[in-house]
C-alpha cells in the first residue's frame, strides 16, 4: 500500500515472537494481523515509557519540595 510515511522492517526473532504472542492474548481481534499487533505493542510501549517518565519527574519534584531550604544558612 502506498504511503508517504517511513516504513520499518522488523525481524521476528525469539523475543519479538514472544512479544507478539503476548499481544495476541491482549488483542485477540488482531491475532492474525502481525503488523497491527506490532503497532499496538509500539503504542503501548510509548505509553508505558511516558508514564514512567512522568512518574520519575513527579518523584524528583517531590524530593526537591521535601529538601527545599535544607541547606540554607
Amino acid at each position: 500500500m502506498p504511503t508517504v510515511h517511513r516504513r520499518h522492517a522488523v525481524t521476528e526473532t525469539e523475543d519479538i515472537a514472544a512479544a507478539l504472542e503476548v499481544a495476541r492474548n491482549a488483542w485477540p481481534d488482531l491475532a492474525d494481523k502481525p503488523a497491527a499487533l506490532l503497532r499496538e505493542l509500539i503504542l503501548a510501549g510509548e505509553q508505558a515509557l511516558e508514564s514512567r517518565r512522568r512518574h520519575a519527574s513527579q518523584g524528583r519534584r517531590k524530593t526537591i519540595e521535601q529538601t527545599s531550604g535544607a541547606l540554607t544558612g
